[in-house]
């Protein structure tokens, strides 16, 4: 089976042509800079390939990545009848989408009605499924929504404590995100456990961060809220604060509401605190030059996500197992090592020659820990694939 993972942005679109059964991925690439130009960048048979193609808009954009698909030198099938379905990537669904779904007028609709929540990512999202639909009338279409995996949340943890209208009229709540990779990384640490009944704490770490409470395969709470910005402190991204910050900084500096959030979205985060880079590597590297901001950046970082290890802890009622995925938690046995220092009261214990892993699969947690701690690169692809291939096969 074929599926075809979109992930539209405003003038970009990333795909990949993917096997859901074994996870194979026959082709991948990105196109950007639609609206303006056009470039597609693809990369098959062991080979990369670009190409500056016209793109007005995002149409020409699916057709280009149909055309090179069925390439007789680049491409990977015969003809697009063998792509079987298109899952697409959606950020928000709002309080309309508890799971993944078979996209119709009314999805659409619905998606529509979610703008003012992800009003940078879903219109994008929609230009991507409209452009798929307008080329590929008679492929089934998915929506994998980011948001969905923590819509088993109690009230408890995404109600804010805010007048009821603005959670009634406006549906201001805490959602979260990175749902689809702590979708994969529940489902894979419940196979390697061998038992679903696990209470489980995923830390998705990288230039976006977030953690997620997990118990019996079902999210109980997440560190990101109505919007990416809250929880730890991420690459740009301020996380968690007093939101009197933002009044004092806008009366003082004449901000506005949006360059307020822009300066806490694009400029705060470890960013701002190592006055170096964004990238983790980057202030690693300052860190052991000596630089003390890069350090105090490294464990600002360490000790929010220790913080929201302990809450959670206590809102599962203990912890079975922790799980570091994405860029930084796959990669990093330092940051890994300084986030479970001081952790052994919850039983956590790293060994530190297990923890010298990168990018693989592995326990790492010491054999007399009382948790297990893995690291299990994270696949949202993947994912996204199998959600799809689900569907569409419980349809027919």
């Amino acid at each position: 089976m074929n599926i075809l993972i979109i992930n539209a942005g405003s003038s970009s679109l990333k795909y990949q042509l993917m096997d859901p059964e074994t996870g194979v991925v026959s082709a991948k690439g990105l196109c950007e800079r639609i609206y303006i130009d056009g470039r597609l960048t693809h990369n098959a048979n062991g080979k990369k390939v670009v190409k500056d193609i016209p793109m007005p808009t995002h149409s020409e954009a699916i057709q280009a990545v149909l055309a090179i698909l069925v390439d007789p030198v680049d491409g990977v099938i015969k003809s697009t009848d063998e792509i079987d379905a298109v899952g697409h990537r959606v950020l928000h669904g709002g309080m309309e989408f508890y799971d993944s779904c078979i996209i119709n007028d009314e999805v659409i609709a619905a998606i529509e009605k979610c703008i003012p929540l992800g009003p940078l990512h879903n219109p994008a999202n929609l230009m991507g499924i409209r452009a798929c639909q307008a080329v590929m009338p008679s492929t089934p279409q998915v929506a994998v929504f980011d948001t969905a995996f923590h819509m088993t949340m109690p009230p408890v943890a995404y109600r804010y404590a805010i007048p009821t209208e603005y959670y009634k009229n406006d549906s201001l709540r805490r959602y979260g995100f990175h749902g689809t990779s702590h979708k994969y990384v529940t489902k894979r640490a419940i196979e390697l456990m061998g038992r679903s009944d696990i209470k489980l704490v995923n830390c998705h770490l990288g230039n976006g961060s977030s953690l997620s409470a997990v118990k019996d395969g079902k999210c109980q709470d997440t560190s990101m809220g109505l919007t990416p910005l809250a929880g730890v402190p991420m690459g740009t991204r301020s996380g968690d604060l007093d939101p009197a910050v933002a009044q004092f900084v806008m009366n003082k500096y004449g901000m506005s509401a949006d360059e307020c959030l822009n300066m806490l979205n694009k400029k705060s985060g470890v960013l701002a605190i190592s006055g170096v880079s964004s990238d983790f590597r980057d202030i690693e590297e300052g860190a052991a030059a000596g630089n003390e901001d890069c350090a105090l950046a490294l464990d600002k970082f360490a000790y929010e996500v220790r913080k929201y290890i302990g809450s959670y802890a206590a809102a599962l009622g203990g912890l079975d197992c922790l799980v570091f995925t994405a860029g930084v938690g796959e990669n990093s046995a330092s940051m890994r090592a300084r986030i479970c220092q001081n952790l052994e009261y919850l039983g956590v214990k790293l060994d530190p020659e297990k923890n010298n892993v990168r990018g693989k699969e592995a326990i790492i947690s010491a054999d007399d820990s009382k948790v297990t701690v893995w690291v299990i690169p994270t696949n949202e692809e993947l994912m996204i694939a199998q959600d799809t291939a689900a569907l569409v096969n419980a349809a027919k």
